[in-house]
């Protein structure tokens, strides 16, 4: 059994629906070792309570360095020099380190830049449908879910909207590359992306502005202790967990929705749904199926499943959001649910700082295209639709619809 769902975790089955998989794995194997390529072992942990046990278990670290003995260190696969930077940003750090970065960033996404943000979200997505409005049809991802985050997160960091295509053609292969095996098509895109952004801090240091990056330049400048590396990773990391998730979030939201008419005639009778639709959304569709690597720092247990020094860990949360034990009927997409202790955005000290901000970009989102795209409808069958390679990231390569 264990081999046959080796083979499943790479099937283009898998990536178009996991769900299947994961529900295998809660009822028979809740703590499921698997191998990832080359010959990493790693640990998915599936079920709600474990996952919600396991973001906020001080056993596991974030920072590889800090789990893993000079032996395993050494086993590890190389990691050019161009991306050691990239490493120093709030995802891949503990406390102390994470602490003080967090706390550098917070102010960015306040309850009050959300508020602040609403009528800009607004507006935009009305511009995004006014550009298609004449054409019958269009690419619900390159044409609306993408550039909507993708614009409003290059807004709050100052970069010109202009950059937003290169930055997602970057990020693109970038989220792809998961951290068992480094493909050398990374390279170039993290060459681009890295050089740009350091001439952008040269540019903000010589000309600060009204935005997030001028503040940590100044910030760094004060004496906050925020390295030039941890500059470079935490752009790096607010532009692309600033708009991919949401795309995902969006695209595959809008699929669900139109393949489930019933609950988008439900939303359009009685849009104040919308709240709670957003938060069933990201339950059902998992934008962020795993929560990003953790490594335990000694031996350890769970659900009686040996884990040895370093191992490395998966939390499900798009497992955890299907579990049957925590969600009624799970399988079933309700728009109307409210009792929904999803785990979308994660839980514990890496709670998506973003939350709020998604929140909003989603919520009018689907506001702004129920209102004007009454007739929308998927214009590929489902089953041709491509889903992205990525076991972090659940989302769509491309959306076609008409209108």
């Amino acid at each position: 059994m264990g081999k046959q769902r080796q083979a499943q975790l790479f099937s283009p089955e898998f990536w178009a629906d996991p769900f299947p998989y994961f529900a295998r794995l809660r009822a028979e194997e809740p703590v499921h070792r698997a191998i990832l390529p080359p010959r990493t072992p790693i640990w998915f942990v599936t079920r709600h309570e474990d996952v919600l046990a396991l973001l906020k278990d001080d056993r596991f670290a974030k920072n590889r360095s800090l789990a893993m003995t000079a032996e395993q260190l050494r086993r590890m696969p190389w990691v050019p020099p161009m991306f050691r930077p990239l490493e120093r940003n709030m995802l891949d750090c503990d406390p102390p380190d994470h602490t003080r970065l967090r706390a550098l960033v917070q102010k960015a996404f306040t309850p009050r830049l959300v508020e602040r943000m609403q009528g800009r979200v607004e507006t935009l997505a009305d511009e995004l449908l006014d550009a298609v409005q004449g054409r019958g049809e269009m690419d619900l991802i390159r044409d609306y879910a993408l550039p909507l985050p993708m614009t409003i997160i290059a807004e709050i960091l100052g970069v010109p909207t202009r950059d937003r295509d290169r930055f997602h053609r970057w990020t693109k292969v970038i989220v792809s590359v998961n951290a068992f095996k480094v493909s050398w098509r990374v390279f170039p895109a993290v060459w681009h992306f890295t050089r740009y952004l350091k001439r952008f801090f040269a540019l903000r240091r010589a000309e600060p502005g009204d935005d997030l990056t001028s503040a940590l330049i100044q910030a760094q400048v004060a004496g906050d202790k925020l390295s030039e590396d941890e500059l470079l990773a935490m752009a790096f990391l607010l532009l692309i967990a600033g708009h991919e998730t949401t795309v995902n979030l969006i695209a595959s939201s809008v699929l669900e929705l139109l393949r489930h008419p019933d609950q988008l005639d439900q939303l359009r009778r009685d849009p104040s749904l919308i709240g709670t639709a957003v938060e069933e959304l990201l339950r059902f569709t998992a934008p962020v199926f795993l929560a990003t690597e953790r490594y335990a720092l000694e031996d350890l247990e769970l659900r009686g499943v040996a884990i040895p020094r370093g191992g490395l860990v998966f939390a499900a949360l798009g497992s955890a959001n299907r579990d049957a034990t925590v969600f009624r009927d799970p399988d079933r997409l309700d728009v109307t649910r409210t009792d929904n202790k999803h785990l979308g955005f994660g839980q514990g000290i890496h709670y998506c700082l973003g939350a709020p901000l998604a929140r909003l970009e989603a919520r009018v989102a689907f506001e702004t295209l129920l209102r004007r795209m009454p007739g929308l409808r998927l214009k590929a069958p489902v089953g041709s639709l491509r889903w992205r390679r990525s076991l972090i990231l659940r989302g769509l390569e491309k959306l076609p619809v008409s209108f």
